[in-house]
């Protein structure tokens, strides 16, 4: 193999690693992305509720939903809450398996507007956590959040008064089961 055809031979294989571990790296990339800046309507995450509150007043409207399939009934507790920025909220969400065998549910949310996201933290929230239901069964989910006082300060979003938190269920993904063992009498030759 010539120098130049090595070289070459190199260069593809760096390429086409390099474009493996993009992809590992991509969905927690996009993540940081999605949060930092709140893209998307991605929400904060905080530690603790700010020290300030203002006067100004937002409305924070809450919305559930569940995708075909999984046979729940999801909704808030009440439709709004009107309160100032900085101030802490609590607002429950209720889950019932109306269907007739246990499921798995997990949940994603978004924020609209979506350029308000970066302002609106969650203290406490049961996202991405696999809730299971037994048929009947049903299960009071809490959201602690507050919307940052910094958001009176951004004047892209000074004619913003209702924000909207929305989430969605799904079927959570099935576990592999695991193939069954062969007895002892199905892996012994068959003898005649």
């Amino acid at each position: 193999m010539s120098r130049r055809n090595r070289r070459v031979a190199t260069i593809c294989a760096g390429v086409f690693f390099g474009m493996v571990g993009m992809s590992y790296a991509a969905v927690p990339l996009y993540d940081l992305l999605c949060r930092v800046t709140g893209l998307g309507g991605t929400t904060q995450r905080a530690e603790e509720a700010p020290d300030t509150i203002i006067e100004r007043k937002i409305t924070v409207r809450f919305d559930g939903n569940v995708t075909p399939g999984l046979g729940w009934e999801f909704a808030p507790e009440h439709r709004a809450v009107t309160m100032k920025m900085g101030e802490t909220g609590q607002m429950a969400y209720v889950a019932r398996n109306a269907g007739p065998a246990p499921s798995v549910g997990t949940s994603v949310f978004n924020v609209t507007p979506f350029e308000a996201a970066v302002y609106f933290n969650k203290l406490e929230c049961f996202c991405f956590t696999e809730q299971p239901l037994a048929p009947g069964e049903s299960v009071n989910m809490p959201v602690v959040f507050f919307v940052d006082p910094a958001m009176d300060k951004d004047p892209e979003l000074k004619h913003v008064t209702e924000i909207t938190l929305s989430y969605t269920f799904y079927p959570a993904e099935t576990p592999v089961k695991p193939v069954a063992a062969k007895s002892d009498d199905a892996a012994a030759p068959n003898r005649l």
